[in-house]
């Protein structure tokens, strides 16, 4: 007599392949999230945002569905296809750099974020403040870069900023831009080891972030720096999660704020964007641009440029030390013709952000 083939439960089936097409459905629309100017549809950011949880979860539903034998594993299997396209700009197995040569350029972005140390400090509380600038400049001449792009400088009081930035770095020449801040001052400062030729800056409309340019002159070419700080989302995790379920006030206020730095981002990207279009010289643009690789942000402003940790970097891309390593917002993108030679992210802890190294063969 044959053996009943046992069948299994229909309702689970249907269920499992319900959840399979929704993951998958999530997925396909974070790729789909890069082409979409966020100003009109704020919410295609967040798929973006959201890409590395979207894939792992459909990574976990290929595996179970494969130890099931279930027929629906085409389900994510297909739509984890493209992932392998856009992981690489989140982790790399090894570096793929040139050689060096007499044109490499060491360049280093890093959001200081104020000196405060990820703001576990105040700018009044003066040890700790001045603590952190002499380890972030001791830092930074530790690398021997030849260009420095900061964001989020503070300079505490009034003081005459080209003569510090002179003092501290008597071997670099100073591009930057200062609004007034409580207490003193914050910008962008650009060092460079070449010969600054000339300087600019972008006012962003209603918000406190920016960005600057400096020409340098490397030999006989020149090269416009854009060092860049694009607005944030200024939402406090810890005090969402301590919030949830207890208080909608601050669960509304963390979503307006999401709205908001979601809208104008992309119009201070155009913005730079159109600058650089209308530049007669190459752009190098790096800095802190608050967005994921799977963003708008970030696809706008590769057009004509690589990645240099995409090209040359090892292991995990992540900057930002908050869920590491999930999130990667601070980048040096070159002109496509220029070779990448290494990249790395450093985890030093005198910032929320982790600096971002380079060396690029200027050709």
């Amino acid at each position: 007599m044959k053996k009943r083939r046992k069948r299994g439960n229909p309702l689970m089936g249907i269920t499992s392949r319900a959840a399979m097409l929704v993951a998958a459905g999530l997925l396909l629309t974070s790729y789909l999230s890069i082409f979409v100017t966020p100003s009109p549809a704020w919410f295609m950011s967040l798929f973006g945002l959201l890409f590395i949880p979207f894939a792992l979860l459909n990574f976990l539903l290929l595996i179970w569905a494969l130890r099931r034998k279930s027929g629906s594993c085409w389900i994510p299997l297909l739509a984890l296809l493209p992932a392998f396209i856009f992981v690489g700009r989140y982790f790399q197995f090894s570096s793929g750099g040139k050689e060096k040569n007499e044109n490499t350029v060491k360049i280093v972005t890093y959001n200081v974020g104020n000196f405060c140390q990820g703001r576990m400090h105040t700018p009044n509380d003066h040890p700790s403040f001045h603590a952190t600038i002499d380890s972030v400049v001791n830092f930074l001449k530790s690398t021997d870069p030849d260009i420095v792009c900061m964001q989020e400088v503070f300079f505490l009081g009034e003081y005459d900023i080209a003569s510090i930035l002179k003092r501290v770095f008597p071997d670099f020449e100073a591009g930057y831009y200062m609004y007034p801040s409580s207490g003193g001052s914050h910008g962008n400062v650009t060092l460079s080891r070449f010969p600054i030729v000339g300087k600019g800056h972008f006012d962003f409309e209603q918000s406190a972030n920016q960005a600057i340019y400096t020409d340098v002159r490397i030999g006989a070419s020149k090269l416009r720096i854009y060092n860049c700080h694009f607005e944030s989302y200024s939402i406090s995790l810890t005090s969402l999660v301590k919030s949830f379920g207890r208080d909608n006030t601050i669960v509304r206020e963390t979503e307006h704020k999401m709205k908001e730095s979601i809208s104008k981002r992309p119009r201070q990207v155009d913005q730079v964007m159109e600058d650089i279009e209308a530049c007669p010289i190459e752009a190098l643009v790096a800095g802190d641009f608050n967005d994921t690789p799977m963003s708008y942000t970030y696809h706008r402003l590769m057009k004509n440029r690589d990645d240099s940790f995409v090209e040359a970097g090892k292991g995990f891309g992540a900057t930002y030390s908050v869920l590491w390593p999930l999130i990667r917002i601070d980048y040096i993108l070159y002109p496509s013709r220029f070779d990448a030679v290494s990249s790395r992210v450093v985890r030093k802890k005198f910032s929320d952000h982790y600096p971002v190294i380079a060396e690029i063969n200027v050709q």
